[in-house]
């Protein structure tokens, strides 16, 4: 079991912390020149927006949206998460108990202005607009991520501040991250709600970032122009505009052309060390890291016997997996939890020593099949998005496999309907790969049992139908004291590993291209907007 001094190493690490408008911008040269505006363009790899409401970003291209939009009460320090720093608020919180309940009292900046919206002119924020976001946030038709807001009954005190009591007391590492500027944090502007009403508010986003919505044009690009009264200071950049091209091709011949000056890249093998030649081109990757799993169904004959699904694990290699990709954007992973990202995971160092990094084998692999009954292997039938990082994942698993006598026959399909089938039949194995904020999310969604897939209380994404850590994650889930928290994840994890749920494959991180000239303002180590972050200091000079 990890020692204190770790535990206090990794805690200490995350707290160092209506119409639309058709009004259409200039064209932008990007590296602007005498009094052209400084519009950074964006390149992403998607043929259009997925939501506007900030309460259910969860594509890239939603997340860069809404951080460059909306704020939160805290922030994740730019370009360094998961460091947590204000935002809204004038500092980070602390909490009392009052009569048995956990209240945490938040004092509001003054000053901070709204963008002006179609129907409402730039006003003030005040308590009034934080607490009809986070009502907004625990109401399922208004929020993605509403179960993490219900129990918190929101008021405000005066103006300028805002009290939470939660209905089950929560440590700060769990509590903090539902303020920040991520998933139901985000606050909205409550006047452009009630007079836009909210179908129009969802075309036409209202907050206080660094940056207004100016327009959208579908299969084309987003628009943002700076906010001249943004708190932190008027914005270096005049704008910033999505350009939607999914083909990587495309955003390639774009950033060279010098058409885009930032543009999501690729992580398939060679493409990172083939654009960092390019003169006039920077590539970056950064966190978090989308974590690659392999999610063993435990009750699915053969692999309801624990045997069959060490064999599977045995005959795996994670080195091989990462070879096939640029070795800039892998990293290992060792428990389903990433402890390069987040408190709560395992460390190389203490899986091996507890002899939970299944390394390869075949020779044991085959051993175990033998003695579970199946010496000559046998078939499996799944199913994988046509995404080039999933196929890739499922070609080398077939491969590996294919050692020990295990047919994968993998059927191809596309990317939303792999997520349908997935959920909607128990499937043997399931590859995944997710990024969630904290160790709960990670557990709570891939191993409670209610999230079983299909048959749970609350189906979800437990596609290993995983039943052993409910009072471990239960437990974790209501201790306020971070050290004891964050042992109590590594329990169910240690539990799931050795129980061979489920495999961590590696992280890849994110991996984006820029024009030399783009200077982002911040340091890139990792974000959790899954991009690199445009905020009121990122500024355009000329390509050397």
């Amino acid at each position: 079991m990890r020692t204190k001094a770790l535990t206090s190493l990794l805690l200490s690490v995350f707290f160092l912390c209506g119409p639309l408008i058709h009004t259409v911008m200039p064209a932008s040269p990007g590296f602007g020149s005498g009094n052209a505006p400084d519009i950074l363009r964006f390149g992403i790899h998607v043929s259009e927006m997925g939501n506007l409401d900030p309460h259910f970003a969860a594509g890239s291209q939603d997340r860069a949206l809404a951080d460059l939009v909306f704020n939160g009460l805290l922030r994740y320090q730019p370009g360094n998460a998961p460091k947590i720093e204000p935002d809204l608020a004038e500092q980070i919180p602390g909490f009392e108990m009052i009569g048995g309940q956990q209240v945490w009292t938040v004092k509001l900046r003054k000053g901070v202005l709204f963008h002006p919206g179609p129907q409402t002119a730039a006003y003030e924020l005040t308590a009034e607009d934080v607490v009809f976001s986070l009502q907004k946030s625990a109401r399922r038709e208004f929020c993605a991520y509403a179960g993490e807001y219900e129990g918190m009954t929101v008021v405000p005190v005066d103006r300028y501040t805002v009290r939470i009591t939660v209905a089950k007391p929560a440590s700060s590492i769990l509590f903090l991250p539902k303020l920040t500027n991520y998933a139901g944090g985000f606050i909205v502007s409550k006047r452009a709600v009630e007079i836009m009403g909210y179908d129009r508010f969802k075309r036409h986003p209202v907050g206080t970032g660094p940056f207004m919505f100016s327009h959208y044009r579908t299969g084309e690009k987003l628009v943002l122009k700076a906010h001249e009264t943004y708190f932190r200071g008027r914005p270096q950049l005049d704008g910033v505009e999505f350009h939607f091209m999914p083909e990587i091709d495309r955003r390639e011949a774009a950033i060279k052309a010098g058409e885009l000056d930032v543009i999501m890249g690729s992580g398939e093998k060679g493409w990172l060390e083939k654009m960092a030649r390019e003169p006039g081109i920077t590539v970056d990757t950064h966190g978090v890291g989308e974590v690659a799993t392999i999610y063993l169904n435990t009750k699915m004959k053969p692999l309801d016997d624990i045997r069959i699904r060490r064999a599977i694990a045995f005959a795996l290699n994670r080195e091989s997996f990462m070879d096939t990709m640029s070795k800039q954007f892998v990293g290992s992973v060792y428990s389903p939890v990433p402890d390069q990202f987040l408190p709560g995971g395992l460390t190389k160092a203490e899986a091996e020593q507890l002899h939970l990094t299944y390394d390869q084998d075949l020779v044991k692999s085959r051993r175990l099949m033998a003695d579970a009954g199946y010496p000559d292997g046998f078939t499996l039938d799944l199913v994988t998005s046509e995404k080039r990082l999933y196929r890739t994942y499922y070609a080398e698993m077939k491969r590996q496999l294919s050692q020990i006598g295990i047919d994968c026959r993998i059927a191809v399909e596309t990317h939303s309907t792999m997520h349908k089938r997935i959920r909607r039949a128990p499937t043997a194995l399931v590859i995944y790969v997710a990024w969630r904020p904290n160790a709960d999310a990670y557990l709570s969604r891939f191993f409670h049992s209610d999230a079983i897939v299909v048959s749970g209380a609350r189906p979800d994404t437990n596609f290993s139908h995983y039943d052993k850590v409910d009072q471990l994650i239960e437990a974790a889930r209501l201790e306020i004291d971070p050290q004891r928290q964050t042992q109590l994840w590594v329990q169910a994890q240690i539990r799931i590993l050795d129980d061979m749920a489920a495999y961590p494959i590696m992280y890849t991180k994110q991996c984006y291209a820029r024009r030399t000239g783009v200077d982002y303002g911040h340091s890139l180590v990792s974000t959790m907007a899954l991009y690199p972050q445009f905020t009121e200091q990122t500024r355009l000079h000329a390509n050397p």
